[in-house]
């Protein structure tokens, strides 16, 4: 476990609020610091913040536990559901339309987990970019299914425009979320989904299988990065 997180400092920052969201003291960041003026951080400096909050004897409230399930639970379903409708583009099942319907309730869903935090304006604008995050991806599989590759690499320009706008979104609201670590996240989530979506159009099964267990597993590193970040902005919320 690293004994450090970089902070990127970010305009209204100060160090009080700082110390309160890693709980941690002003006194342990300027010791990790040296040469850091405490009136004055610049916007964009990475500096330390002693890690004291993720030792594992820390106690954690139940609805900090509940928050970090149902993150996880949310993103799991937002895996598996574009799974089933790559399944259902690709051999044109009869249950497509029932299957993008769940699919797009996730994007609702994702929006309701930030709610209570960000309020209502932002859940909805969070909810709208994931569901344009979800509908991209399934006009991505419909143009590779048909073969038309202009349409699949106008998708996929769009798709990764979403998720520039999902990093600059998540981070704008949370110094803990950087822009660069979100879209980076994005990016891999674009890529293996890509992947999954090609292996399946190919019938190559155990490939597609394959990706599909590492999609899982950064599906949860996702929701557990969104969470440490919420959990340490709303500190009082959890």
């Amino acid at each position: 476990m690293n004994r450090y997180y970089t902070h990127s400092i970010r305009p209204g920052d100060n160090l009080w609020q700082m110390a309160r969201a890693y709980k941690t003291t002003i006194d342990k960041i300027l010791t990790a610091n040296p040469g850091l003026h405490p009136y004055y951080l610049r916007a964009g400096e990475l500096i330390r913040i002693p890690n004291s909050q993720l030792k594992k004897d820390r106690c954690i409230s139940q609805a900090e536990v509940d928050y970090r399930n149902d993150m996880r639970s949310l993103w799991e379903e937002h895996v598996a559901w574009t799974r089933m409708a790559i399944i259902s583009l690709t051999f044109n099942l009869p249950d497509l339309e029932f299957v993008l319907t769940r699919l797009l309730q996730n994007a609702t869903d994702m929006g309701n987990m930030i709610r209570r935090l960000y309020g209502d304006e932002a859940a909805t604008a969070y909810g709208n970019l994931i569901k344009e995050h979800l509908l991209i991806a399934a006009d991505l599989v419909k143009a590779a299914i048909a073969g038309d590759q202009q349409a699949a690499m106008t998708a996929e320009k769009k798709w990764y425009q979403n998720a520039d706008d999902i990093a600059r979104f998540l981070s704008s609201g949370n110094p803990f979320l950087t822009e660069d670590a979100v879209r980076k996240m994005f990016y891999e989530h674009l890529e293996l989904t890509k992947q999954e979506a090609i292996f399946m159009i190919n019938k190559e099964y155990q490939k597609d299988i394959e990706v599909y267990d590492k999609i899982e597993k950064q599906a949860r590193e996702m929701a557990d990065m969104i969470s440490d970040a919420m959990v340490l902005l709303y500190p009082d919320m959890f």
